[in-house]
């Protein structure tokens, strides 16, 4: 095979035909220099709806990318029609680093990780303390999950008037999580959104939680306008109508800089791609002890450093038993 460096004369080159008739073939991908800066806001069917400055514009992804996928929350930036009108189409030729990320698994045997959402600063976690009963195991999994991709968790408890949130948030007192406690009543009047906005301004806020715990309800509250704003963008493009917590939605907080995403509940949270190593990064009271652990080492084990420096006085017993109930949660199903 006769092999060709970078400075060939032009006879050597062997040009393929072009059957078209238009601009010859080449590896050299345009730059894109004049490329727009927007947001994903949700993603349907290969589909991607993005804001543009305040225009809301429907894009799909330039062949240039390859298998690298955009998430609602992506930074990226687009070319082509950016007008917004209907049957119009942009592309997205890049995608911005992230700064965190919501991975999950379908299962914990399962090795492909499925991106929720990009640069959220807080993951919301919404659980109601009854009718359906809390699942702790859930928690645990979605904190993993927080502390694994970078961001800060929210415990939002909902249905506090069917029963007292006490026993539950003794259960997490020792992670020193920000939590809101709110009642049905209070989601039917709007007190709760009140009382939950003060958590999120100025931040993105992603919101997990399973069917019936009243997530929904509660992003509705939070920015009624629009959800059905971009929810009736997006139908009018694809030509097909969509429950809104079939894919995730980041909308915007009224008067703020704020944005919330809203998911679709969640039945299971694998963690298979969670390294047990990283979540020790959300208690800097103990990841200096880990210095004198056995490589590898689980933070479970006889030989583990992190009870000699909870011996010493260093940090306190409550989370060290904490840190290894959620390192255990990989290893348990959520029903247990």
């Amino acid at each position: 095979m006769r092999r060709y460096g970078k400075h060939t004369d032009e006879d050597d080159i062997r040009s393929r035909p072009n059957r078209k008739g238009n601009r010859p073939r080449t590896h050299i991908r345009p730059k894109h220099e004049d490329a727009a800066e927007g947001m994903v806001l949700t993603v349907d069917r290969g589909r991607l709806t993005c804001l543009v400055g305040d225009t809301v514009v429907m894009a799909m992804k330039a062949r240039e990318l390859g298998r690298k996928a955009a998430v609602v929350g992506d930074r990226v930036a687009l070319v082509g029609d950016l007008s917004g009108k209907k049957d119009t189409l942009a592309r997205i030729v890049r995608i911005a680093e992230r700064t965190s990320v919501l991975r999950r698994t379908a299962d914990d045997d399962d090795p492909y990780e499925r991106v929720v959402v990009a640069n959220a600063d807080q993951l919301a976690i919404v659980t109601a303390l009854a009718d359906p009963e809390p699942r702790p195991r859930l928690i645990d999994r979605c904190l993993v999950a927080s502390y694994d991709g970078g961001l800060e968790p929210l415990l939002v408890l909902t249905k506090s008037d069917l029963a007292p949130p006490d026993k539950l948030l003794e259960l997490y007192g020792d992670l020193d999580i920000p939590y809101v406690v709110t009642s049905r009543e209070e989601l039917e009047n709007g007190d709760a959104a009140e009382r939950v906005f003060e958590q999120l301004e100025g931040r993105v806020t992603a919101f997990v939680g399973h069917s019936g715990v009243g997530k929904t309800t509660l992003v509705n509250a939070l920015v009624p306008e629009e959800r059905r704003r971009l929810t009736g963008h997006v139908n009018a493009v694809t030509g097909r109508g969509r429950h809104t917590t079939t894919s995730a939605l980041a909308l915007p907080l009224k008067d703020t800089d704020g944005w919330v995403i809203d998911t679709p509940g969640v039945r299971s949270f694998g963690l298979a791609h969670v390294d047990p190593s990283r979540v020790i990064h959300a208690f800097p009271d103990l990841e200096p002890g880990t210095e004198g652990c056995p490589r590898a080492c689980s933070h479970d084990e006889p030989d583990c450093a992190l009870d000699q420096w909870v011996t010493e006085g260093h940090a306190d017993a409550d989370r060290l038993y904490s840190l290894r109930r959620l390192l255990a949660t990989r290893e348990q199903t959520e029903g247990d």
